[in-house]
């Protein structure tokens, strides 16, 4: 009985290598590195594969670089408000811009209805001061460089090879994965609770302004917070 067992924990050793050394040489033949097999398994290859949080889930710790460098604890500042959470691609992408100068085209109602704007993207903190700058920006950005943050709202993508050197400097050498964010915006309550997204997979298509207010404004007044 004690050989029979050994023998089955031998084929059973010898199969796994098998399946091993078969797996690294299609990787070969495909011209992939062990390593970007293990990236590929990690991250969604494309934008339409992601999977993110959902209306109705709290969102995860956060506390990343805002663009004056300093540790921004975004859970403890969404306790303040209602909050208005969008991720974009960098200040190098155009949609991006066009969406960052939209909200502040909006910034002052939103903020009257009593929702404070937090923007999130993949620059460095001073990449950040650049599309402050750029659009006048009264609200808050914020670095997730190495898209860490990106990674937990489960919006993160490998992003294609084009982008590797324009992604490098933007989040100046920390995106190591090459990951992008899907542009994501979220509504959340105080307890940190989604109560509303807009998440595109084609990133020139971005949520209006006029229709991002008008949604803030129907779910302040079904859920008016004090």
């Amino acid at each position: 009985m004690k050989l029979q067992i050994n023998f089955k924990f031998i084929f059973l050793s010898l199969l796994s290598a098998a399946l091993f050394c078969f797996t690294a040489y299609n990787a070969s033949a495909n011209g992939l590195k062990t390593s970007d097999t293990t990236a590929m398994q990690k991250y969604p290859q494309q934008s339409t594969d992601i999977s993110p949080l959902l209306i109705g889930e709290k969102i995860p710790s956060v506390n990343i670089p805002a663009a004056n460098g300093k540790p921004f604890d975004l859970n403890a500042h969404l306790a303040d408000k209602p909050t208005i959470l969008f991720f974009y691609r960098g200040g190098w992408c155009p949609f991006c811009n066009k969406e960052l100068a939209g909200v502040q085209g909006i910034q002052a109602e939103l903020v009257k209805t009593g929702y404070q704007i937090i923007a999130i993207s993949t620059d460095s903190p001073d990449n950040l001061n650049k599309s402050m700058d750029k659009h006048k920006l009264s609200y808050t950005l914020l670095s997730d460089a190495d898209l860490a943050v990106s990674k937990q709202f489960g919006i993160a993508f490998k992003a294609p090879a084009a982008y590797s050197k324009i992604l490098a400097e933007g989040s100046a050498g920390k995106n190591a994965d090459k990951l992008l964010p899907v542009p994501s915006v979220f509504i959340l309550d105080k307890s940190g609770i989604i109560q509303f997204e807009y998440i595109n997979p084609d990133f020139k298509q971005r949520i209006s302004p006029t229709l991002l207010q008008a949604v803030a404004a129907a779910l302040k007044q079904e859920n008016p917070v004090k």
